[in-house]
Order: structure tokens, then sequence, then C-alpha cells
């Protein structure tokens, strides 16, 4: 069963963040706020994690759709070919913020993602995921909890998470209240942005 840990966003107690990054690189779930709604994820370089999250979502790893959560734009050479300045000008102006951005990835990319011409790139205004990524090293793969047999079809309270989610994940981070609104989902990879998804974020950036 996982564990339940109440983090505070407003100032994140390092040793519970240090808890939160060890179940990571143990090959763990965890489940922690964002800008938008919650979400689960795992550490990018972790296998045995990313088909364990594969499953539970119900996909085929190879074809799995999810972004992957940086801490800042400086992560993004590590994953993505090199990109125009108009292109740099947009998730300048958006990040962080709610917004998912597809971008043409690069031959850096996990293996498992190497067939993949696209990656998403999430960098959320939320200090409990940047912090986290900060703290392990490296993006952390991402994709939304939600709930297709509820009339709501994102969980906001995130005990009643935890109470779905428990024996699924290693943690579920308590960071209050989400949200539920997903984020907006723009791909950049072609030579127009081209919106998939509107979300939370606004179109003004483009």
């Amino acid at each position: 069963m996982g564990q339940f840990i109440k983090i505070y966003p407003e100032n994140p107690q390092e040793k519970a963040l240090e808890k939160v990054v060890a179940a990571l690189r143990a090959g763990g779930l965890v489940i922690y706020p964002t800008d938008t709604v919650y979400g689960i994820g795992c550490d990018i370089t972790n296998n045995k994690a990313l088909e364990k999250l594969a499953k539970i979502k119900g996909v085929k790893l190879e074809k799995a759709q999810w972004s992957f959560i940086c801490a800042d734009l400086s992560n993004l050479s590590d994953y993505v070919t090199h990109i125009d300045s108009s292109t740099f000008k947009i998730l300048k102006r958006a990040l962080p913020g709610p917004y998912t951005f597809i971008l043409p990835g690069n031959n850096k990319l996990p293996k498992v993602f190497k067939k993949k011409k696209t990656v998403g790139i999430r960098v959320p205004d939320h200090s409990i995921p940047q912090q986290l990524v900060r703290l392990l090293g490296n993006p952390i793969v991402s994709t939304s909890i939600y709930d297709p047999d509820q009339v709501i079809e994102y969980i906001t309270d995130p005990e009643l998470i935890f109470e779905k989610w428990q024996n699924e994940v290693a943690i579920v981070i308590d960071g209050g209240y989400g949200d539920n609104v997903p984020s907006t989902i723009i791909d950049l990879s072609g030579h127009e942005p081209k919106v998939i998804r509107e979300g939370k974020g606004s179109l003004d950036i483009l």
C-alpha cells in the first residue's frame, strides 16, 4: 500500500520531497499535484516503472502518449532537436504554465521512446513537481489521472485519489485540492502551431 504525504506548495519541505524522490528512484509510481490536474508519473530513466505505468493506464508502452515534466527550459536540449527562435519565444512566453508542448524528439530519448518523432513537454507552474524534477536530476514521465467512470472526469480531492490509487502507487502527495481542467496541448513540431486540446492555458501566447 502506498503512502499519503502532505506537502505544502508554498514551502515544500525538503525531507518530504527527498522521500518522494527516493520512491521514484526505486521505480515507484507517484501521484502529485500540478498547476492543472493531479498527475501520475515515474522516473524517465526507469524502464520497469515505465512498464508499470503503461500497464496501469492500459496502453502499450511504445504507443503511450505521455509528457515529460521538466523543471525549466534548460532540460529541453536533452530530448528535443534544435528548435527555431519563434518556437522558443512561444515556450518562453508560456512556461512555466498550464501547457503541454509537442516538440520534435531527438536521439537522446530513453530507449523505449526512441521510435517517437515527437515528445510532449510540460513545465508546470507549481513548486512541487518542479522541485521533484530538480532533486531527481531528470524529467518525470507524466500522465493525468482521470476516472472514466465518474461524472467528473478528473478527481480533485487528494484523499479520494489516495483511496482509489493507494494499491497502485508508492506515494500520493497531498498538495491541496487540484484543478479539474487539464493543460492546453499545442503541437509545435510542424511549420505552424496547432492546438490539439484547449484546456487551462490561454491561446494568447501564440
